[in-house]
């Protein structure tokens, strides 16, 4: 084949592989997203329709599913469901190593939104308590994260106790009938828990809750970097209206959860909404999970528990706040 008619075909595929990547992205009709309780940002940015004004332009709709914790919105991801889902960052990691393809964007918020709960008459006042006692979880999210690493600090570990898996609700609920001794819970529903029926906040531990990331299909970010930052610059219109307007942040919390707003101020003492882009305090947090992850046996030995935070986490998005 001549020079030229290499160049040509060069040329060509090139032209093809610009026009697909085109096409890919004009042929995004509706844009996917989660809402969650235990995003406050989420639950503005669907109510103030941030996102549908800005992709109204390019004809382009959005669809909100709930999420009822990390390990749905994992899901939800893996399926190909939501284009855009919220979950602790550890929670992240594990679903990345586990092979689900997706990349790390966005901080929502540094909460405090776990704890191991247990009712005052359980005579459990400390981890190594539990062994042996039934413990409501939900596998996969930061809560049970947070337990494992908690069990370990305690020289234990999940096969000390006896672990009932149920979605976070229905772990509140387990724990107020009886049925499970303690609770890795998660906000609002633990402070629901907390000033309604007098559970006791037996383990805390601020430094190992991980940050709220949001996180992307890798796919849709490859095809639609475009969109990527129009759902970012959304993001960030409500979050600083979220910080802008405290008030209204609690009612509408109040009115997504049906819990009273004692409540809801229990949840938003424990969540800062004040940072936005994944930088170095938010990748040490991740390592430091996975690592104590790893060592409790939860994530394998022979992973790199480092080069796994890298390629989940996407800096190319990073907003102009912290």
């Amino acid at each position: 084949m001549s020079l030229t008619r290499r160049l040509l075909l060069a040329a060509s595929l090139a032209t093809g592989l610009t026009s697909f990547v085109a096409t890919a992205s004009a042929q995004v009709k509706e844009l996917r997203l989660d809402f969650a309780t235990y995003n406050p940002v989420s639950l503005v940015l669907k109510d103030k329709g941030f996102l549908e004004k800005e992709l109204a332009k390019d004809g382009i709709s959005v669809r909100w599913v709930q999420s009822l914790g990390s390990n749905k919105a994992l899901e939800f991801l893996n399926a190909g469901s939501i284009d855009f889902g919220s979950t602790a960052g550890a929670a992240s990691l594990i679903g990345k190593i586990n092979g689900n393809p997706i990349k790390s964007i966005y901080v929502y918020s540094r909460p405090e939104w776990t704890a191991l709960v247990t009712r005052k008459d359980t005579g459990i006042s400390k981890v190594e308590d539990l062994k042996g006692k039934r413990v409501a979880v939900t596998r996969g999210t930061d809560p049970h994260i947070f337990l494992v690493r908690a069990l370990q600090d305690a020289k234990l570990t999940e096969k000390d106790v006896k672990l009932v898996l149920l979605q976070h609700p229905d772990g509140r609920t387990a724990l107020e009938r009886g049925d499970v001794d303690a609770w890795a819970g998660l906000d609002p529903l633990m402070a629901a828990a907390e000033l309604e029926s007098g559970a006791a906040l037996f383990h805390r531990n601020a430094a190992a809750n991980t940050w709220g990331i949001l996180n992307v299909r890798e796919a849709f970010a490859k095809e639609n970097p475009e969109l990527v930052s129009k759902v970012l610059k959304a993001y960030e219109e409500a979050r600083q209206h979220a910080l802008a307007n405290p008030a209204e942040l609690k009612k509408t919390l109040a009115a997504y959860t049906k819990l009273p707003e004692n409540v809801i101020e229990r949840q938003l003492e424990r969540t800062e909404l004040t940072h936005s882009s994944i930088g170095q305090p938010q990748v040490d947090t991740i390592v430091a999970a996975g690592l104590a992850l790893q060592q409790a046996g939860v994530i394998p030995a022979d992973k790199d528990v480092k080069a796994a935070v890298d390629e989940l986490v996407d800096r190319r998005f990073a907003t102009a706040s912290r």
